[in-house]
């Protein structure tokens, strides 16, 4: 992934109104981030844990969407599998998490969601640059680029869903 500046993300956002974009909290840490390892750029609000946001590179430049994640199922300890990379995680490592849709269908409360590594750390899952323990990958007989592939993929389903329902 390219580098993106504030200036990028704030201006990427679909479902979003201009004041939200304002305010949203970025990630201090943009340039240490390992752009070359991510496929897209994703953190959490430390302000307000219960929203996260994702910016994806695409033809017509960078995409971004607000999410907002579901409250933990307390109860026993349970793996889940993200939609996106394919990587399991026990306990809360995997979140629904849920976007508005951009446009009138947002205005009228219509969302759409995605199980998604709560830490929405995919890319460095797929690359091995990140662990979850035990049976956190599955053995696949794809090469890294294809699960690369898989995971945009997947990713492009879902933000097609927010922008065009």
């Amino acid at each position: 992934m390219v580098p993106l500046t504030e200036h990028d993300i704030r201006a990427s956002f679909v479902n979003c109104t201009k004041g939200e974009t304002k305010r949203l909290a970025l990630p201090r840490d943009l340039t240490e981030r390992p752009w070359a390892d991510l496929d897209f750029l994703g953190w959490q609000d430390p302000a307000a844990p219960q929203r996260a946001y994702l910016v994806v590179e695409s033809d017509q430049g960078p995409v971004g969407v607000a999410l907002r994640l579901a409250a933990p199922s307390a109860g026993r300890a349970r793996r889940s599998m993200c939609s996106l990379c394919l990587t399991n995680h026990s306990g809360d490592g995997v979140s629904l998490m849920t976007a508005r849709k951009a446009g009138p269908a947002g205005q009228q409360g219509n969302s759409v969601g995605v199980y998604i590594c709560t830490d929405l750390a995919c890319s460095l899952y797929l690359r091995g640059r990140k662990q979850t323990g035990l049976g956190g990958r599955l053995h696949e007989s794809i090469t890294l680029a294809e699960k690369i592939d898989r995971t945009r993929t997947n990713l492009a389903g879902f933000l097609d869903k927010v922008v065009t329902g």
